[in-house]
């Protein structure tokens, strides 16, 4: 690796969301060009030098074995949530770690990242419909709704689009803000988001033609107070107390921006919530129920029917029959 220049590493594993990768390398690339110098290079690692089909059935040809991954300035891992690195593997991103290389996940990545026994002290940006599969996983590490999260010696990034972000924080701290603004207007990217940026959760709206109203303070800080009393249930008339309202005055702040009673809100949150841990996760059905308020698996059950047209079980075997080659299939039980 030549002084002054960044050679990033891209670890990709079975069925990696594709735009991911192309959203960091497509901005350097760029700041390459307009710079007029080769200031980042990049490869794309496999565990095992093989190809790799991303999640949108594209095939990547590796450039090298991650065994033979060496001289990287990062390390970023793209994966599925379900991904996890062979032994091997995590024992030589660990010791890439402990010699300097920064390692970082974008979407996805974040599990592996976490499982091989790096990033263990966050906090790590995961993307909002990950956050409850990995506070399942990992309810010790702190689970961060910003953008991009820089940590010492990691960088996590939310989705695609924090991805591009990330690639533009690299050219500026490389090239200079002229550059990371030019490379930005090239792909007429808004103004680059920093550090400190929350992710933007959209708000649930069913069964109605009124206009969805993100921006409703109530509802938002009502979501908020609904997301961090999933485990143990917060009542409507508590939720209303904390927010100084009646619960009339909340029950019409919901039917006005969701179309949604706040209760039947809550419970749809639960659902989504409990859908990430069927797919994501290893836990058992009924440890899932437990996660999201229910002390009773049936009615958990029966709930998740009336959300998504099959129980969990059954959505777990669906969403195994799906997963690319390589992407062991979660337990049903």
């Amino acid at each position: 690796m030549e002084k002054n220049e960044l050679r990033i590493g891209f670890l990709i594993f079975p069925g990696f969301p594709m735009a991911c990768l192309t959203s960091v390398i497509e901005p350097l690339r760029a700041a390459n060009e307009i710079s007029g110098e080769t200031r980042f290079r990049w490869v794309l690692v496999s565990e095992d030098g093989a190809k790799v089909t991303s999640s949108a059935g594209v095939a990547f040809d590796a450039d090298c074995a991650l065994s033979d991954a060496t001289d990287l300035s990062h390390l970023l891992l793209l994966a599925a949530p379900t991904c996890s690195a062979a032994p091997s593997s995590s024992g030589i991103l660990r010791r890439l770690s402990r010699h300097g290389t920064v390692l970082g996940a974008i979407s996805g990545g974040v599990f592996p990242l976490v499982r091989c026994g790096v990033a263990l002290d966050g906090p790590l940006s995961v993307h909002w419909c990950y956050a409850s599969a990995f506070h399942a996983e990992f309810p010790r590490i702190e689970a961060s709704s910003q953008v991009i999260e820089f940590g010492r010696r990691t960088i996590t990034a939310s989705g695609a689009a924090a991805a591009f972000d990330l690639a533009l924080h690299l050219v500026e701290s490389t090239l200079g803000e002229p550059i990371a603004t030019e490379v930005a207007c090239w792909f007429q990217h808004p103004m680059m988001r920093k550090s400190g940026v929350a992710q933007a959760v959209p708000i649930l709206q069913q069964d109605s033609d009124a206009p969805l109203t993100p921006n409703n303070e109530i509802v938002s800080r009502a979501s908020a107070l609904f997301a961090q009393n999933l485990e143990d249930p917060i009542s409507m008339a508590e939720t209303a107390d904390t927010l100084n309202i009646t619960p009339r005055h909340l029950e019409r702040s919901f039917k006005k921006a969701t179309g949604q009673s706040p209760s039947r809100y809550y419970r749809a949150l639960k659902m989504k919530a409990a859908r990430q841990i069927v797919m994501y996760s290893n836990d058992r059905i009924q440890d899932i129920a437990a996660a999201v308020g229910y002390s009773n698996s049936g009615l958990f059950s029966r709930h998740y029917r009336e959300a998504f047209g099959l129980t969990p079980k059954e959505d777990r075997h669906r969403i195994n029959l799906y997963r690319v080659e390589g992407n062991l299939p979660v337990p049903s039980v």
